[in-house]
């Protein structure tokens, strides 16, 4: 359920209902709007809890329901959009599109040098690139690991650039706070839930990618398990989901953007490359995904695709995300957003 607080409330009022919902053995989650305060009350209780006992209590204006199975990713609790601040400098989800962008995996320190500059000229705040690799075969590179972290970190700051990467398993995460700015949680990881729940209690944003077979209300659910851990700085990718069509790596589901932000107030990234698995599909789905309403794009950029280790085949040259960014920016301004292309 929700409490929404009358406007008039003092603090002392909002202190002491959230003592009385803790008392009763569920979570307080404070969301302050510009006029009102309201507190989500999630939990499993063995017993009906009356919600006028919470109604009748001073400062309170309404108790809600919240139909939904997530509460605190729904819209019903937050009405506003959510801002994901990664730096004093840098938010995901307001009126700027962020372009992440870099190389799948973590090679060597001569690649991530040669792509930092790039994808900065290209307007690219943030640079992805995976030092843990989730692969199909267990013969295939599973990238540098910590090493792998040190180098992108070091190309990236370089650049003025922030970082985000993959973390697989609950043992990375405090090694990888050291080095990124943003956690990734792969498709394959969407549902892992011991994960999700120790990724609620890191302070550092994480993008959360949709599963290659997850509905959307699986995907915030996900979502809901990090933000029930005290973690709201969540980052939703779709970056295509397994369908019976083989001529694509997969399908991208540009109508999931406009979904999500009509149930959540999270913001949401696309990743086309993953999504498409062809260097010539990568900016069409791109351009699309803007004009649908994504808050940014997570595109895979090498400066020698022909002997990537990893997904050479949908990495875009040095001078195709330049030519995206541009017309991305387009696009960004004629509905309503920015882009800044190149500096």
């Amino acid at each position: 359920m929700m409490v929404v607080m009358a406007p008039h409330a003092t603090p002392e009022e909002i202190d002491n209902l959230t003592k009385s919902i803790e008392a009763q053995g569920f979570s307080a989650h404070r969301s302050d709007g510009k006029e009102q305060t309201v507190i989500g009350v999630v939990g499993i209780v063995e017993r009906d809890v009356d919600p006028r006992q919470f109604e009748v209590q001073k400062g309170v204006a309404q108790v809600v329901r919240i139909s939904s199975p997530f509460k605190l990713a729904s819209r019903q609790f937050q009405t506003a959009d959510t801002v994901v601040a990664i730096s004093d400098r840098l938010a995901v989800g307001e009126r700027e599109v962020v372009l992440m962008a870099g190389p799948c995996t973590i090679e060597n320190a001569a690649q991530v040098e040669a792509i930092a500059p790039t994808v900065k000229k290209a307007g690219a705040k943030i640079m992805r690139g995976g030092a843990f690799k989730p692969r199909t075969s267990p013969y295939s590179f599973q990238g540098m690991g910590e090493e792998g972290l040190k180098l992108i970190r070091r190309a990236a700051d370089a650049h003025g650039l922030a970082v985000v990467s993959e973390v697989m398993d609950r043992s990375q995460i405090e090694m990888m706070l050291n080095y990124v700015d943003i956690l990734q949680v792969g498709a394959r990881n969407m549902q892992n839930f011991d994960l999700l729940k120790d990724l609620g209690k890191v302070r550092k944003p994480i993008l959360l990618k949709r599963g290659i077979a997850a509905t959307v209300q699986e995907l915030l659910l996900a979502a809901e398990y990090i933000m029930a851990g005290g973690n709201r700085q969540i980052i939703l990718c779709e970056r295509g989901i397994r369908t019976y069509e083989t001529s694509t790596r997969n399908t991208l589901d540009l109508s999931a953007i406009p979904v999500i932000k009509s149930q959540s107030h999270l913001p949401i990234v696309v990743d086309p490359s993953h999504a498409t698995g062809i260097r010539a599909l990568v900016a069409p789905m791109a351009r699309a995904a803007i004009a649908a309403g994504a808050d940014g794009l997570l595109i895979e950029v090498h400066n020698q695709p022909e002997r990537a280790l990893c997904d050479g085949a949908q990495s875009l040259l040095p001078a195709q995300i330049e030519e995206l960014a541009t017309q991305i920016s387009g696009i960004a301004r004629a509905i309503g957003r920015e882009f800044s292309a190149a500096a």
